[in-house]
């Protein structure tokens, strides 16, 4: 590819059109929503009995295979070592690398996490399999061309109230519509990945009476990724934009759903090998590797 693509890896978020009334689906999304609307639904049950889960979900995304097949079941949130290895030969950093393309994962990490991780790694999937390519966290892209890294929260705070960093709660969605423009003109990258696990962070505080603030700062995110999409889709940027499983979608629980997941895309086409388009999250995975020819 002359650009990169871009894959905004939605975490827990069901589609909307499994949503329940009231749900941060509501929220006024110009550009998000009109991308998901003409996207896909895809199943993420994989036809096992029980919740999906984080591990089983993204290790299927990443790397076309089935993992809750290898796990016998929907298993998370991190991967223990029957979906290391997978994530090891098969996951799509991995594989571009092996083939000489170059990818790299948009989220910034803090030092905290690096120190706690140093002294017990239990990283998630996306960070594993960027890791078992041999590529860093935190990348800095080249000297004239640095990366800008994402807050997986989108400028919000981790807890309650969730205040945005430096501004009211509905202020910064500029900032996340130039930064989209910033990473739509990144050039020497075939793949860029933000690990968007916030949204799944949220969901699990989902009760039937809600936490004040909660739906608020759904939305909220909402629009930042509205406007971050913007950006990117404003300047031609290729996109793709998946989730792993149902959660964020109902804050009127706390655990994940069985809600069908979205699989939207601009710049690229959305089909199988054969032509067809892919109905759940294998065949997703699997759409995604077919992308590279691989």
């Amino acid at each position: 590819m002359n650009r990169p693509l871009i894959w905004l890896a939605l975490d827990g978020v069901g589609h909307p059109a499994d949503a329940p009334a009231g749900s941060p689906w509501e929220t006024e999304l110009p550009t998000l929503r009109p991308l998901i609307d003409a996207g896909l639904a895809l199943d993420a049950t994989l036809g096992a009995p029980g919740l999906p889960q984080s591990a089983t979900g993204q290790t299927t995304w990443l790397t076309g295979q089935d993992g809750v097949a290898a796990m016998k079941g929907h298993f998370g949130p991190q991967p223990g070592p029957t979906l290391r290895r997978l994530l090891d030969t098969a996951s799509l950093p991995v594989r571009l690398t092996q083939v000489g393309a170059r990818a790299a994962l948009l989220n910034a990490y803090p030092p905290g996490y690096v120190e706690a991780q140093a002294r017990r790694a239990h990283h998630g999937c996306f960070p594993y399999s960027f890791l078992a390519a041999g590529l860093p966290l935190n990348p800095p892209g080249t000297p004239s061309a640095p990366l800008p890294l994402l807050s997986p929260t989108l400028g919000l705070e981790y807890r309650s109230p969730w205040a945005a960093r430096g501004g009211p709660i509905h202020g910064g969605a500029g900032d996340w519509w130039r930064t989209g423009k910033a990473l739509a003109a990144v050039r020497g990258y075939d793949l860029l990945v933000f690990d968007a696990w916030f949204s799944d962070m949220l969901g699990h505080l989902g009760r039937e009476t809600p936490p004040d603030g909660l739906l608020a700062v759904a939305g909220e995110y909402l629009r930042r990724l509205d406007a971050l999409l913007s950006g990117l889709l404003e300047a031609g940027a290729a996109v793709v934009l998946s989730s792993d499983h149902g959660n964020f979608e109902n804050l009127g629980v706390k655990s994940h759903t069985t809600a069908r997941v979205p699989f939207a895309a601009s710049g690229v086409s959305l089909t199988l090998p054969d032509g067809s388009r892919p109905t759940n999250v294998l065949e997703g995975g699997q759409t995604l590797q077919g992308l590279y020819g691989l």
